[in-house]
This record gives structure tokens, sequence and C-alpha cells, in this order.
């Protein structure tokens, strides 16, 4: 999965445009993007977009976080519509994903859905204290599927003035970012890189994503369609990158009982092999 689309959850005609595109997921939001007057409403039209099922996209919902006591609403709303997973905002850790996996386990057992089948991802760096739960997720749930970073509501909790200049982010983002990546990486799950806001800015989309799959980052949530192919290519391997997987793949099936070898005068170990595996998304 490389791109994560938002889509409000109040806006069929959006959720219908966004199906037409090439978005991996998309995310139906029920949180940031509908006001309070109208979370009910958004509900019942996140059930109807869920099981119209028109595409081949991932399904995921964004509830609202748990502070706001509307989470267990949000569930119980749209689980009969057999979601392919949940975002959770504003995650403070483990034990959040753990609270949430509970209701789904009940949610799912009431729908009939295969208990354990609906994922999780928590969006688990918007708060400072978020930050000091990053190495709390190894472990906490078999259904979490991926660790979002994001900058937005951080900037609040901070109280900071500006988040970037000339398209680089201030050093407590970087710091949320790559704690995020290795928080994700030490759960083994998708490490997901924040929204980019400039959205006329295609060049320095590209830039902000091929940076973000240079450090790790698996996937990138967005919430413009015109963002999904900038997206997708940029995490596309390279000629050059399926050239030198295949010929490190080719070297160790040529050599199945040695640890390490050489290769075009560089040498070559097992993390070569898993890091080429995963360029060509071979298991």
């Amino acid at each position: 999965m490389r791109s994560m689309l938002f889509v409000p959850g109040d806006s069929p005609r959006k959720f219908e445009k966004a199906s037409e595109g090439k978005a991996d997921a998309l995310i139906i939001d029920l949180e940031d993007s509908v006001v309070t007057e109208k979370k009910s409403e958004a509900r019942g039209l996140t059930l109807v977009m869920l099981k119209s099922r028109p595409g081949p996209h991932q399904l995921y919902v964004r509830v609202n976080a748990l502070d706001t006591g509307m989470t267990l609403a949000d569930l119980a709303a749209v689980m009969p519509g057999r979601p392919d997973g949940i975002v959770l905002p504003k995650s403070q850790g483990g034990d959040d994903v753990r609270q949430v996996a509970t209701w789904l386990e009940a949610l799912e057992a009431a729908s009939g859905i295969k208990v354990g089948t609906t994922r999780i991802v928590c969006v688990a760096t918007e708060t400072a204290g978020s930050i000091f739960g990053l190495g709390s997720y190894k472990g906490c749930s078999p259904r979490l599927a991926g660790l979002m970073w994001g900058a937005e509501d951080l900037s609040a909790s901070l109280g900071a003035t500006e988040k970037a200049s000339g398209g680089v982010f201030h050093s407590p983002y970087r710091l949320a970012r790559d704690l995020c990546l290795m928080a994700a990486a030490a759960a083994e799950v998708a490490p997901i890189d924040t929204v980019y806001t400039d959205i006329d800015n295609l060049a320095g989309l590209e830039q902000e994503t091929r940076a973000a799959r240079r450090d790790g980052f698996s996937a990138k949530a967005l919430i413009h369609p015109k963002h999904v192919d900038v997206v997708n290519a940029a995490f596309a391997p390279t000629d050059a990158e399926r050239a030198w997987a295949e010929k490190v793949i080719a070297a160790f099936a040529s050599n199945p009982n040695s640890g390490t070898l050489r290769l075009d005068g560089q040498m070559i170990d097992k993390p070569h092999l898993r890091a080429a595996k995963k360029i060509l998304g071979q298991p």
C-alpha cells in the first residue's frame, strides 16, 4: 500500500470521485473534515459508502479520537459496512490500540465479520504526549497495521507558530517523523508519511514523497485526488533498483549456503537480500 486518500465522511460526491482514482486505500473521515453538528449524518453516509464498494481500494474509516467520547458510536455505526480498517487519530500508545481492538472484537461478532480481521492504523504523533508513547506499540495488538505521523495537530499541541519553511519541516516535526518511522519499524508495521498540504505544488509533493521512501516509509497519506498518481509513482522502484534487486536475489540463489557475497565489487549479506525482496514485492 502506497497511497491513502482522505475523503470527508459527509460527502458521497467526493467519495465517488476518489473511487475513480488509483489510491490504494480511501480513508473515509469522521473526524476533522466533519463538523460536530453533522457527525451523526456522516456516520450514516459513511456506512452507505462502505457498502457500495465501488472499486478495488481498501476502505478505512477515521473515527473520532478516544478523548471525544464519540469513538465507540462511530465504530458501532460503521462496522456493519465491513471496513478493511480503522484509523485512530490522536493515539497515545499501545493501550489505545488495545481499547479499540476490544470494541472491534465485539462489533465484528455482532456484524458477522471474522473476529480479528479489521486492521488499525494509528495517527501517532498528533500531541506532545503521544511522542512518549511511540515505544509502546510493539506487540500491542495483531490488528495494528501502521503508524502515521501527523504535523497539523502537533503544531497546536506545541503552541508553535510555524511548522516549516522553504518546504522543510522544523526540528520538532522532523523528530516526530523520525521517531514514528522507528516505532513502526520496531512494531513491524507500515510507516505512513503525513499529508502534503501545498495542494498545487506537485513538484514539492514528489520531492517529499521520494524522501519518505528513501528513509523507509512505505506509504503516504493524501488530502487531494491529484496527489495520488504522483505518490504512487514516487514509491515505485526505479529501473536501476529493480535491476540491482534481481542481481542480489540471483546471486544468493546461486550460492544458497553463503551468508555474504561479493557483487560488483561490493560486499552484500542477508540484509541486502531482504531489501532486494522488498523492492520486488517478494515475501
